[in-house]
C-alpha cells in the first residue's frame, strides 16, 4: 500500500470521476486507475463502481473513507513536521517566474536578511506549473507566479496578490518605436522579436496579440530577465507585464524602456503562492511579509 493511493481514491471521491481526479493529481488516468486496482487487490474490496458513464466511489469505498482521510491527515502533519525541521535550519525556498526579479524578489531578500543573517534562501527559477507542483510536493516554500485574467490556481493554494499591471511592448531606448506613444501588434509584427517559451503566460499572450500572424524573427529565451538583456543589447523586442520593467536595474541605467500596446486591455498580477492548511515556519511567514512590503512600495513608487 502506497500513500499516492490513498490519495488516489481520496481525488475520485472528490472531484467525481477518475479523469478529474487525474487531472488534478497530474497523473496519467490509465496509471491513477491501475494504481486504485492494485489498493482494491490488495485489501480484497471493490473501491471503486466502474460503469461506461465513468467511475464513482463504491458503498465499501466510502465505509473506508474515513480511515483513509485519517492516514492523509497523518501524512500532512508529518510532512509539516518535516518543513518546521527546515525552518530550524532556516532555510527558504522560493520558486520564481523571474518576470518579479528584479523589481519585488531581490529587494526583498535584501530586506529580509538583514533580520535573518543566518538563513539560507534558495531561490528557483521555474515555470508556473512547475511552482505549483513543487508548492504542492512540499519542495517549495513560496512561489511567485504571473496571471492573466481568468486564469486559476490549485485550491490547495493560497495567493497572496503583489503587483497589477498590464503587459508593454519593452523595447531599446534609441529603438524608433520609442518615438510612438503606443505600439500596435503590426509594429512589433515587423521587428525581431524574443518570445517566451510555451509555459509562460507572456508566451500566450504574444500568440494572443499577434494571433495567426506571428513576427517572421522570432527568438525564444527562458524569463523575463533574459529577454530584458536581449532587448537591451539590441537583439529584438519583447513583451512583458510592465512592472517586471519598472525600476529594472536596465531600466534605470536608460538602457530599455516600455511602450503600452494599442487597443489592448489585458491585466497582468503577480502573485505569491503558499500552500493552504500547512503550518507555515516563521522564516517563511517573514518572507511573506516582506514581499508584501516590497510590493506596496513599488505600487507607491510607480504612483508618484
Amino acid at each position: 500500500m502506497r500513500i499516492e493511493q490513498l490519495e488516489y481514491i481520496a481525488a475520485v471521491t472528490r472531484y467525481g470521476s477518475l479523469r478529474r481526479a487525474s487531472e488534478h493529481l497530474h497523473v496519467s488516468q490509465p496509471a491513477l486507475s491501475e494504481g486504485i486496482a492494485k489498493l482494491e487487490r490488495e485489501l480484497g474490496v471493490s473501491l471503486l463502481d466502474r460503469r461506461r458513464s465513468g467511475a464513482r466511489i463504491s458503498l465499501q469505498g466510502r465505509e473506508l473513507l474515513q480511515p483513509i482521510v485519517d492516514v492523509l491527515e497523518s501524512v500532512d502533519r508529518l510532512r509539516g513536521a518535516a518543513t518546521d525541521q527546515l525552518a530550524v535550519r532556516r532555510l527558504l525556498r522560493v520558486g520564481t517566474v523571474n518576470a518579479g526579479t528584479a523589481s519585488l524578489l531581490l529587494p526583498a531578500i535584501r530586506t529580509f536578511q538583514t533580520g535573518h543573517p543566518g538563513a539560507t534562501v534558495e531561490v528557483r527559477n521555474l515555470q508556473q506549473d512547475e511552482i505549483q507542483v513543487s508548492l504542492l510536493e512540499g519542495s517549495l516554500d513560496i512561489g511567485l507566479v504571473n496571471l492573466l485574467t481568468g486564469d486559476d490556481v490549485p485550491p490547495e493554494l493560497a495567493t497572496t496578490r503583489l503587483a497589477s499591471g498590464q503587459p508593454v511592448a519593452v523595447l531599446p531606448t534609441d529603438h524608433r518605436l520609442t518615438r510612438e506613444r503606443q505600439v500596435t501588434a503590426a509594429d512589433l509584427r515587423g521587428e525581431r522579436f524574443i518570445g517566451m517559451r510555451a509555459g509562460y503566460i507572456m508566451h500566450r499572450f504574444a500568440h494572443r496579440v499577434f494571433g495567426p500572424h506571428l513576427p517572421t524573427e522570432w527568438h525564444t529565451t527562458d524569463g523575463a530577465e533574459m529577454g530584458k538583456m536581449m532587448v537591451a543589447e539590441g537583439i529584438g523586442v519583447t513583451l512583458l507585464p510592465d512592472y517586471s520593467v519598472t525600476n529594472d536595474p536596465l531600466e534605470r541605467a536608460g538602457l530599455i524602456t516600455t511602450r503600452p500596446i494599442f487597443g489592448d486591455s489585458t491585466s497582468v498580477t503577480m502573485v505569491s503562492l503558499h500552500r493552504r492548511q500547512t503550518t507555515r515556519a516563521g522564516v517563511v511567514e517573514d518572507f511573506l511579509e516582506h514581499l508584501q512590503a516590497q510590493a506596496r512600495t513599488a505600487r507607491a513608487m510607480n504612483s508618484a
